[in-house]
Formats: C-alpha cells, structure tokens, sequence
C-alpha cells in the first residue's frame, strides 16, 4: 500500500482552489437541505470554519494531523483525524445524521475512487447530497495543454501525493452515478468556458 503524502499545511489561509470554486461551491448550499454537512479531506480546515461563519453546521476530516491541527484552533470540536486503515468515520462523527458531504480537491489523488465514493455513500441516507470538486479535464483543454505543451507542468509528476487521475464531467458523473447517486447539477470553475481549472458536480442518493 502506498504511503500516505501530507499536503504540507502551514496555515488555515485557504487553498488556491478557493479562489475560483467558493462562491459557486456555497451557491449549492441551503441551510433548509443542508443541515448536517461533513468536508470529507478537509484538510485545513478553510471551508468548514467559514461555512460555520455562515450559520452552516458543518464537520470536517482529513488523514493530515497537521491539517486538522491548524482547523482545531479555530473550532476545536469540529475536526478529527480520518484513520485511512478504517472503513469507519472518527467516532466523534459516527453518530451524526450527515444529510452532505463535500470533498474539494480530493478524489484526483487517490488510487480507488470507487471505494472513496462507496465510503461517503455508506454516511449518509436516501436524499442526500454530495459535492465534489476536482480539476476539470474536456477536449478543449487536454488541447490546448497539449499545443502549448504543458503537461509536464499541468501533472507535475515530481509532486509526491499529487494528481494521479484526469476526471472529465462523463467520468466524475459516471463513477457517482454507477455508486447510485443522481447527477443534479454541474458548474465549471475558474478561467473560460471549457478550458476550466476545475468543476464542480453536485448529485443526489
């Protein structure tokens, strides 16, 4: 099994992703739907503290123990360390009704997205919603990243605990899709149409 890579936090500012994704990833949020929410590969904590500064009720995990210590500074009683050996929330969260869950900028890191997607299935109950986001990949942009040659820098495949799988729309939808989950909403993030830097796809179980 691979080691685990910690991302290396050193602060609780937020991620470059944020920068283009926040409004639109809120936008899909109602406080009326949305009522136990769960950032699953929360990292350091950014998007939890300030849905919380929103009147949201949010939780957040992550495998970082350096990540999940910057959150707890803000909300101590928010955050807990993801064991990746379990098949299992931290114990602090098993009990709590999840109705969402978000995971931003996680599953183009890991081996099994399928099982990832099964795991946050197994948190939550008929009606529920998921939200993800991950780096957009279209023929458009594997175009021009290709003509202007900047794969090796798009990939970066120095990075250790880096990108490791291309999601389009067709494949981040089916792989929820195949899980059970209902595809209810799509948006492209950051720069113009179709040569997005990211995407986000809401879908319902």
């Amino acid at each position: 099994m691979a080691d685990y890579i910690d991302y290396g936090y050193h602060s609780d500012a937020p991620t470059h992703n944020f920068s283009y994704q926040l409004n639109d990833l809120v936008a899909m949020l109602d406080k009326d739907r949305n009522k136990y929410i769960l950032d699953l590969g929360c990292g350091n904590g950014y998007l939890v503290n300030y849905l919380l500064t929103l009147g949201y009720n949010a939780y957040g995990t992550d495998a970082s123990e350096k990540g999940i210590g910057i959150a707890q500074k803000t909300n101590p009683d928010r955050f807990f360390v993801q064991d990746l050996s379990s098949d299992a929330l931290p114990a602090q969260l098993q009990n709590i009704p999840f109705d969402t869950i978000i995971t931003t900028e996680v599953i183009e890191h890991l081996y099994n997205p399928q099982a990832f997607i099964e795991f946050c299935k197994l948190q939550l109950k008929p009606g529920a919603e998921i939200i993800v986001t991950t780096p957009y990949h279209g023929y458009l942009k594997n175009l021009m990243l290709s003509i202007f040659n900047k794969w090796d820098q798009h990939l970066n495949p120095l990075w250790l605990g880096g990108h490791i799988k291309l999601w389009s729309r067709k494949t981040l939808s089916k792989v929820l899709t195949d899980a059970g989950f209902t595809v209810t909403q799509f948006k492209g993030c950051g720069r113009i149409p179709y040569i997005w830097m990211s995407m986000i796809i809401k879908a319902k179980l």
